[in-house]
């Protein structure tokens, strides 16, 4: 069993749209993710302008792979080392820390991430 940030069962991200390396609307580790999608995340347009500016537009649709295009507002399983790099920039969206793994925990300090914690988390 996954478990999240706090050693508590890791709950899911967003269902709709379906986030995660997998698309089971899991924030989890697994080796076949070389991105290591597992800090879920409320964008904002500051982050998605910012993820867009260094190559990662996550705003435009790709039918072709089932990716809706994304908005403020979604929750979204995000690469561990792109929120750092939002974080360096000023410019980190929340996150959800139930919904985060806690291999994230490797990366970055719990108070830090405390200091983002979303605070109206539903999964739906």
């Amino acid at each position: 069993m996954r478990t999240n940030v706090y050693g508590n069962p890791l709950h899911p991200c967003s269902l709709k749209p379906l986030t995660g390396w997998r698309r089971n609307g899991m924030c989890e580790s697994c080796s076949d993710d070389p991105g290591q999608h597992t800090l879920c995340a409320v964008l904002t347009t500051e982050f998605l302008s910012f993820t867009a500016y260094h190559g990662n537009d996550l705003t435009t649709p790709i039918p072709e792979i089932g990716f809706p295009g994304l908005n403020p507002g979604d929750r979204w399983c995000l690469c561990v080392s792109r929120w750092v790099e939002a974080f360096r920039a000023g410019c980190a969206p929340p996150v959800v820390l139930e919904a985060t793994d806690a291999s994230v925990l490797a990366e970055v300090d719990l108070d830090v991430l405390e200091r983002f914690a979303a605070t109206d988390f539903d999964a739906s």
